[in-house]
């Protein structure tokens, strides 16, 4: 989708399955977290679409203070266990007088309008504070992602997205569309030096159930019908089921990030 920020009903949709989201997504490699913790002139840290707590939790370890804004109760609810959140999109949010050393966005930047969240990211930040939005862009095996392609394309012809596309795109490439319009939109504030483009390669491995149940959490299921993702996850098992049930998934979380001018 070129404007996913428009669409909001997918993007205020993960909260279906809160519980499971905390449970099932993956958290981020220490490497990323530990480069952006160093790269901040400080351990205040304010996070977008913070979900259910996931990356917050993890900059808590490194001694962040962090507050996270979510736009969907449901997810906040469950982040309130661990980190005070105010519930907002980014973009009506309101910092008041308080500014942060970081903004990070673990995967949730691509649902924010791109100029605005950028606008509000330099009154957010103190000078050389940091933005740090992330995502992570991963590679199952090819007959699981064939076959996720092919359930989803019977099940969901009309759907905008497209698994098959997907698939054959370089992973440096699939997120390009997003790096570019969220450089262009910090870039249109001039209060941001040039930003820089980084990733982290890794590997988790996943057994049948474990992938089965975090793959309803992503953005293509979290809407659907349960009769519509039951048919899909069927074939999506059977396809895991023919590799031994378990399988290595390859991950590249990539960042991009900018300090904020002095």
């Amino acid at each position: 989708m070129p404007t996913p920020h428009r669409h909001r009903a997918m993007a205020e949709s993960f909260g279906t399955d809160a519980d499971r989201y905390d449970r099932a997504r993956p958290a981020y490699p220490d490497a990323l977290i530990t480069r952006i913790v160093e790269a901040s002139p400080g351990r205040a840290v304010v996070d977008v679409g913070c979900g259910t707590g996931i990356a917050a939790r993890q900059f808590q370890a490194r001694g962040c203070t962090v507050l996270g804004v979510e736009p969907d109760r449901r997810m906040a609810e469950i982040a309130r266990r661990h980190l005070p959140v105010e519930v907002s999109t980014i973009e009506d949010w309101d910092p008041a007088d308080r500014r942060f050393d970081a903004m990070t966005a673990a995967q949730s930047w691509h649902w924010v309008d791109p100029t605005a969240g950028a606008a509000k990211a330099a009154q957010a930040l103190r000078p050389t504070g940091l933005f740090a939005a992330f995502w992570h862009v991963f590679d199952p095996p090819e007959n699981i992602s064939r076959a996720l392609a092919t359930a989803y394309r019977r099940v969901v012809p009309d759907s905008p997205i497209d698994f098959d596309a997907i698939a054959k795109t370089p992973r440096e490439d699939r997120y390009r569309p997003i790096f570019d319009k969220t450089a262009d939109g910090l870039h249109h504030t001039n209060a941001f030096a040039t930003p820089e483009t980084w990733h982290v390669t890794w590997e988790h491995p996943y057994t049948r159930d474990e992938w089965l149940d975090q793959l309803p959490t992503t953005g293509a299921m979290t809407q659907l019908p349960p009769d519509a993702l039951a048919e899909i996850l069927d074939d999506v098992g059977t396809a895991i089921d023919k590799l031994g049930g378990r399988f290595t998934m390859h991950y590249t979380t990539v960042a991009i990030t900018a300090a904020r001018n002095r």
